[in-house]
């Protein structure tokens, strides 16, 4: 289920857009300041914001550039009564994927969210930065993880040997390649039993009793076995 963060200061129209949102089967979570929309987006991830320019504690358009600084990954639609040309030209080259000026209607405002999350979702899959299932998402350029909705803290060479198996998926990814590929933050090349507790560390943090991404082959390497969503 997609996850989208309201950002509006009218309480009605708010109540209003996340309501129609969810019965469009989203799930939508409701700010109504700048600084309550940051307590989210550190604590939550989301797939699309829903964001207004005039807010009582700032301006959407610099709130724009800062979410794209920290998450260029995730989705604005601007939704806002400036309506002058340069306003909209503003929003896009902030990184902004569409603009809506109010009035609105609410049915064009669902078919362009759908439609600003159909094609992020197609470019993703077709991305070796991004990988997504139904509880695991990496993204690999932004360097940022989350599994079952939490955040996670991954080292960069995690990342690397997260990208190594994901993009052999199925297949035998041996020690020695891994051992070749990967190195510490000092440039230096990682030993055997470094590798095997950087392995046990990762493991820790995306798999559970009863669900592995990761199969050992004794004395050889390891097969990644996720499957991505489709």
């Amino acid at each position: 289920m997609k996850k989208i963060l309201v950002i509006e200061d009218d309480l009605a129209l708010s109540t209003g857009l996340c309501f129609e949102l969810d019965m469009s089967g989203y799930l939508t979570v409701a700010a109504y300041n700048c600084q309550k929309a940051r307590l989210f987006l550190q604590n939550e991830r989301f797939d699309l914001i829903v964001l207004d320019v005039n807010l009582p504690d700032g301006n959407g358009f610099d709130f724009c550039r800062e979410v794209k600084l920290s998450l260029p990954e995730l989705l604005i639609i601007f939704l806002t009564a400036n309506d002058m040309e340069q306003d909209e030209l503003n929003g896009f080259e902030l990184g902004a994927e569409d603009y809506i000026a109010k009035p609105f209607n609410m049915q064009i405002l669902k078919h362009r969210v759908e439609a600003v999350l159909r094609r992020a979702n197609s470019s993703a899959k077709n991305s070796s930065d991004y990988y997504e299932d139904t509880r695991l998402q990496l993204n690999f350029a932004a360097l940022t993880a989350v599994c079952n909705g939490k955040k996670l803290a991954i080292t960069p060479n995690e990342y690397k040997l997260l990208r190594i198996l994901i993009t052999n998926t199925g297949n035998l990814v041996t020690r020695h390649t891994l051992l070749e590929k990967l190195w510490d933050c000092d440039g230096n090349y990682i030993d055997d039993h470094t590798l095997t507790v950087t392995m046990n560390r990762l493991r820790a943090k995306i798999e559970t009793e009863g669900y592995s991404y990761i199969q050992t082959v004794r004395g050889m390497g390891y097969i990644w076995t996720g499957a991505r969503k489709q």
